[in-house]
């Protein structure tokens, strides 16, 4: 299945993505709810329901009236998540970001899979991503994937954990560098250069639905890997290129030390963590390890990104200067 949650009379509204169009969840069968929170909190017992009522809108044989995808207010497909956190699974990326500082690879990543908590609650789909001044210090796209979970759980092993996945996104993980770069001096965070935005969409894709791009996982490890091409570009120009395919750690490793001594639940959504090549930081690092001369990059008010993962559609966003002159940065003591 491809579900869409979409703006309707200032409500969020479920749908099912067929042909460009919208297909409301509860109209085309009663019994489906409306939003994706109640589908996900009830998985298990209806996901055969919407699967068949799904075949019935691609097969024509509802009656049901769909709404151009074009014409509507989309919003992120899971539009309030019970936790957000982000993985660190592709090794050229790490390996890129280190060299490009002139450290070593760090052998750890080769030994567990790691993740964070970023702010569920700035959660967003398509649209404008309105950023502060502070924000606009070194502000950069991450071009990732995401899961969001189905079920709940707990020590639940890699080798069962693809059972948890309802669906894959595209994730545009926000970055404000040097609010980032500033507090990681101290060992924590990253906080403040990560908890104004992420941004997931335009759908979600079930399993099902990718199995034709499905290929092994990397040697030694366990879990549902997928070929799918990522793409991303700014105004218009491509900048970055990568697939899914390499993650090094898959999901179903993520879920396994996510759900280690700790529930995870319905509505959790999961990043891959930074495809290599997919975001201005490591760009501008190689860029300048090769030409000292290299132009850095970073956005700016009014650029519009957008991301393409196969088979998950693509994401756009605009970003959007808040009118204001308010600086934490400006706050530090000196």
């Amino acid at each position: 299945m491809k579900l869409v949650t979409y703006a309707k009379n200032g409500s969020e509204q479920l749908a099912f993505f067929v042909d460009n169009k919208l297909y409301d969840t509860n109209a085309v069968n009663s019994a489906l709810p409306s939003t994706m929170t109640e589908l996900l909190n009830n998985w298990e017992t209806l996901v055969e329901t919407a699967r068949k009522a799904y075949n019935e809108v691609k097969e024509g044989k509802t009656g049901v009236s769909g709404t151009e995808y074009n014409n509507a207010t989309i919003m992120a497909p899971v539009p309030h998540p019970t936790s957000c956190r982000d993985g660190y699974a592709f090794r050229q990326h790490v390996a890129a970001a280190r060299r490009n500082r002139k450290v070593d690879m760090i052998a750890e990543f080769d030994q567990y899979p790691i993740f964070y908590f970023t702010n569920h609650n700035a959660i967003q789909g398509p649209g404008d991503i309105p950023c502060m001044p502070d924000h606009f210090q070194k502000l950069d796209f991450e071009l990732e994937a995401a899961v969001v979970l189905c079920k709940k759980g707990r020590n639940v092993r890699a080798d069962e954990a693809d059972q948890y996945i309802a669906g894959y996104m595209i994730m545009n993980d926000m970055s404000a560098r040097t609010l980032q770069m500033e507090e990681m001096l101290l060992n924590l965070g990253p906080a403040k250069g990560k908890d104004f935005s992420t941004v997931i969409g335009p759908m979600l894709v079930t399993p099902d639905e990718l199995e034709a791009y499905k290929v092994p996982a990397k040697p030694g490890h366990t879990g549902a890997s997928y070929k799918l091409g990522m793409k991303c570009w700014v105004n218009g120009v491509q900048v970055s290129e990568g697939n899914m395919g390499d993650m090094d750690w898959t999901f179903a490793e993520i879920i396994e030390r996510c759900a280690y001594g700790a529930d995870i639940l319905p509505g959790d959504v999961i990043g891959s963590g930074t495809v290599g090549t997919g975001c201005f930081l490591e760009l501008n690092g190689t860029g300048l390890l090769n030409d000292p001369t290299y132009k850095v990059q970073w956005l700016q008010p009014g650029d519009v990104v957008e991301m393409e993962i196969e088979g998950l559609g693509r994401l756009k966003n605009t970003i959007v200067a808040e009118k204001t002159d308010f600086s934490i940065l400006k706050l530090k003591k000196m």
